[in-house]
């Protein structure tokens, strides 16, 4: 496991039965972009169990932070979502993905779709100041099944526009729409419906999404993502990566686990 990082459990949190973070120590050496993964897991029977896991926090922070499902049957998540501070978890020593910056085409607004814990990436990103620096404004919209599932909220809302850091770009430039399909909500329904409605364009008081002007990323689930890229698709957008940028970028290498 010369690849692996052993790094300590700081902290746990568990939002819903089914949902949870964590943070954990970062070894020095460690470099990752916002928007990026590794695999990261635990040592069972005295080998790595891993899956890939993207960064919450953002990259000039000392700790690592990552959010998860938790599967009751899941090979790796029913032995993950017991963890507490002091245990040890495995982090690949090799970040990557596609929800980067330079995988886009330069725009006007950038879109930051995602579903459950697809959220994670874009937790790094909105405090990402070269991110506001490249686009007038930046959506995240974040979709979910009930309320409770919506993590991260009041940080987001509360708390990141007041950082010493980043805070006067995320007030400044940061429309954040959370929506649950289940629940009553003032945002309610598919993150795709409320897109080909305008609904979201309408209540953030934004110009419906141009595939000319606007850029987007997308991260969650496969359905989701499929009838994402047909959206996508249909309105003349191509989607970008490391040699020919384009007007959108999914991550694709999350699946149930």
């Amino acid at each position: 496991m010369s690849n692996l990082n052993h790094e300590t459990v700081l902290s746990v949190h568990h939002w819903t039965d089914t949902l949870f973070s964590f943070t954990t120590t970062r070894d020095p050496a460690f470099r990752f972009e916002n928007g990026q993964f590794a695999m990261i897991g635990l040592e069972i029977d005295g080998k790595p169990l891993l899956r890939a896991y993207s960064m919450v926090s953002p990259n000039f922070e000392e700790t690592l932070e990552f959010l998860s499902i938790k599967v009751p049957d899941g090979p790796l998540t029913s032995r993950l979502r017991n963890v507490k501070e002091g245990d040890t978890v495995l982090v690949g020593q090799k970040a990557t993905g596609t929800l980067l910056l330079h995988n886009l085409l330069p725009g006007r607004i950038l879109y930051l779709l995602g579903t459950g814990t697809g959220l994670a990436p874009f937790m790094s990103i909105i405090r990402d100041p070269r991110v506001y620096e490249r686009f007038e404004k930046v959506v995240l919209v974040h979709g979910c099944r009930l309320v409770d599932e919506l993590a991260y909220s009041e940080r987001i809302r509360e708390e990141f526009p007041r950082h010493d850091y980043f805070g006067e770009l995320i007030a400044e430039k940061l429309l954040y729409y959370p929506t649950v399909t289940r629940q009553p909500h003032r945002n309610r329904g598919r993150i795709t419906e409320l897109l080909q409605s305008d609904k979201i364009g309408a209540d953030l008081s934004i110009p419906p999404l141009d595939a000319d002007k606007d850029r987007v990323m997308l991260c969650g689930s496969p359905q989701f993502l499929f009838d994402m890229r047909e959206l996508m698709e249909g309105m003349g957008m191509q989607e970008g990566n490391q040699t020919k940028p384009g007007e959108y970028v999914i991550e694709k290498a999350f699946v149930e686990r």
